[in-house]
């Protein structure tokens, strides 16, 4: 059993290490969608109005340790979390207190000094080389602030940094309470219906997209045991239909991958439905020439750039008496206008279902569904694209969860 924070006591005065996904897209300083941040205010509220001291750590962006220095404190500035901060503060309503050092005195007084129903904003875990590695001593100077944890990074619950489970694994041992967020809850509840099916989901029908095969080839399997139909679309498309001996043309191909293709494609006994025709162009940029195969036979130097019509009509035939969806990855170059019509073609679909459980599983799916204002017509809009797929892949176990089981 995990504590959910309702069942948290005695919060007030009580200082709660969050640790929440603040990883949003930043351009010279400025934040381009906060909605990571807009995602953690339920959690935050709530300790807030039970007189808590709330403490939030997250990471921002990558900083690549083995750099040179100079390489390293430039991504440590474009990395800062001072503008989080900033934003936070104007969706509480609320000073936010900003410390710019992730251990050390400066850090420990401001910690001590927040009073009940304040909050604070450390700097960047990345900072630290040892968040990624889980150090043990990282974990503690963390741990040493902390009376209770609560986690509701779902986006970072795959990882087993020092932050998602170093931390809460020294606090339990100290018989410290941990508990996960309201977003970590809803993925959780939401992700483990896809996981563990119940016979009123079914059909159960899984839409996969994306560059590589290689990415999948455990959700692949997972799913395989779990779903009524497996459709795939999306670059990985090529490689399933070159290992059925079909002309792919130009478009990208693992061929590492074509045994597992072959013998995923014959075990699924038809479940895994692949494109009949796609639209196709002669360059990926700049091409002069755009057409649609007949069948599932790309031209010698032609591209699959999106499904086609006939497969458009197919897959939403095959959606129609769905009861629950799982989607991760486009079906095709969606970034580029004239290569939308089969991913905006599934939200359509998937739209226009009745009494239909429908998950999009973070990503690029996720912003598709959100640029083409599809986003509530869906069931669950997963915060996390890798911790959903793993979630999927590992029936429901992710280290930055398992950790918080009592």
């Amino acid at each position: 059993m995990i504590k959910t924070i309702e069942q948290l006591e005695n919060l007030n005065g009580k200082k709660v290490l969050v640790r929440v996904d603040f990883n949003v897209p930043l351009k010279n300083g400025e934040i381009r969608d906060d909605n990571r941040i807009v995602q953690a205010l339920p959690t935050i509220k709530y300790l807030l109005s039970h007189g808590a001291r709330v403490i939030l750590f997250s990471h921002l962006g990558k900083i690549k340790h083995k750099e040179t220095p100079d390489v390293i404190a430039e991504q440590m500035k474009k990395n800062n979390m001072a503008p989080v901060a900033k934003r936070l503060g104007e969706l509480l309503n609320l000073n936010v207190h900003f410390v710019d050092v992730t251990r050390g005195d400066k850090l420990i007084a401001g910690v001590n000094a927040l009073k009940d129903g304040e909050v604070l904003l450390m700097q960047n875990t990345r900072y630290e080389k040892g968040e990624e590695k889980n150090d043990t001593e990282l974990s503690s100077i963390w741990a040493s602030l902390a009376d209770i944890y609560v986690m509701d990074a779902f986006g970072s619950a795959h990882r087993a940094h020092a932050s998602t489970y170093g931390v809460p694994e020294i606090l339990k041992k100290e018989g410290k309470p941990v508990a996960m967020g309201y977003l970590v809850e809803k993925e959780v509840k939401n992700l483990n219906r896809c996981v563990f099916v119940d016979e009123k989901d079914r059909p159960y029908v899984a839409i996969l997209g994306g560059l590589k095969v290689s990415d999948k080839i455990k959700v692949i399997d997972s799913l395989l045991k779990k779903c009524d139909k497996i459709l795939i679309g999306g670059a990985m498309a090529y490689t399933f239909l070159k290992a059925l001996e079909k002309n792919i043309g130009t478009s990208p191909c693992e061929l590492d991958q074509l045994d597992y293709a072959r013998r995923c494609y014959e075990g699924s006994r038809g479940r895994i439905v692949l494109p009949c025709d796609s639209v196709v162009t002669d360059k990926f940029e700049g091409w002069t020439e755009k057409l649609v195969t007949d069948g599932n036979n790309i031209p010698d130097g032609f591209e699959g750039m999106d499904i086609g019509p006939k497969t458009i009509d197919h897959f939403t035939k095959e959606l129609s008496n769905a009861k629950m969806i799982f989607w991760n990855g486009p079906m095709g170059v969606f970034e580029q206008t004239d290569f939308q019509a089969g991913t905006r073609a599934i939200c359509e679909a998937i739209a226009k279902l009745n009494n239909c459980f429908s998950v999009c599983g973070g990503g690029d799916s996720a912003a598709a569904i959100k640029e083409f204002g599809y986003t509530d017509k869906f069931s669950h809009v997963s915060t996390g694209g890798g911790a959903s797929l793993e979630m999927i892949e590992n029936d429901g176990k992710l280290p930055g969860i398992v950790i918080l089981e009592e």
